[in-house]
């Protein structure tokens, strides 16, 4: 990892811890709000479950659901270094688990990644050339790689951009970022 990717992972956790509780519901259910729109027509979308204190994904879940879209979940497979996928139909049964990741341990209903129309992202920041910095251990990117062709939408709050993020041959570009303030489309790659 390199030491640019270092800093700016902890400078967007430190944005990102400053924000409150209250502005971190207020921002993710506006954050919510634009990805129902975006995410209208499709049937199977593969959504991160959060985690204090990063965007909140548990109402779209919940919102997708109602509306019968078919919610995967990735369940983080650390000894291979991949994700495995997980039908969602039923929140209630996600335990904290790899990563205190919220993850259907135990509940689980294979989903085949060929049938993802698009990939909810967390991201730990973001810039203006749709790049997208993680947490470090590259799960999605070597997912996004083997499965390239869902829509790759990451979201975060807007003070976890940063003016730019080194990227190589293995980071994937996101076609979409969502924050609180606007929904950013990258190069037309998006819908």
């Amino acid at each position: 990892m390199s030491q640019t990717k270092a800093t700016l992972r902890l400078r967007a956790k430190e944005a990102r811890a400053l924000l409150s509780p209250q502005e971190i519901a207020a921002y993710s259910a506006t954050i919510e709000e634009k990805l129902l729109g975006l995410l209208d027509g499709f049937t199977t979308v593969m959504i991160y479950v959060s985690k204090t204190p990063e965007a909140e994904t548990m109402g779209l879940i919940a919102a997708l659901n109602r509306r019968g879209v078919q919610v995967v979940v990735p369940i983080i497979e650390r000894d291979t270094c991949s994700l495995r996928l997980s039908y969602l139909p039923d929140p209630s049964v996600l335990v904290p688990s790899t990563f205190n990741v919220p993850e259907p341990i135990g509940h689980e209903l294979p989903a085949r990644p060929g049938d993802v129309e698009a990939v909810v992202i967390p991201m730990l920041a973001f810039d203006a050339e749709g790049n997208r910095l993680g947490y470090g251990a590259g799960y999605y990117d070597r997912f996004l790689h083997r499965y390239p062709n869902p829509k790759k939408i990451g979201i975060a709050f807007s003070c976890q951009q940063a003016e730019r993020i080194p990227a190589d041959e293995n980071d994937v570009k996101m076609d979409y970022v969502i924050t609180e303030k606007e929904i950013i489309r990258y190069n037309g790659r998006g819908v």
